[in-house]
């Protein structure tokens, strides 16, 4: 994040507006929301824990109980049961 003098880039009517508001302060301007990104979207964390949350799923099916799969996976009793009971 770079921060720019609000008189070299707004109109001077926009900045007439925004100083009406906040004067000699500091301002975070967010991305639009289409351009924001999800969490482990650029990591690649959300793919990896969406296969790991189907691989224990399949085990479940395959009649491998929760408490081996919470220590397979190093994930609570409770966790291991939200993953498999999730419709």
């Amino acid at each position: 994040m770079n921060y720019q003098r609000a008189d070299t880039i707004f109109p001077e009517e926009l900045l007439s507006e925004i100083q009406k508001y906040i004067q000699d302060g500091l301002i975070y301007v967010p991305k639009s929301k289409n351009l924001h990104k999800k969490w482990g979207d650029n990591t690649g964390s959300r793919q990896a824990i969406q296969n790991r949350n189907k691989e224990i799923s399949y085990k479940f099916h395959d009649k491998v109980c929760i408490e081996q799969l919470a220590t397979e996976y190093f994930l609570s009793v409770e966790t291991i049961k939200k993953i498999v009971y999730k419709k």
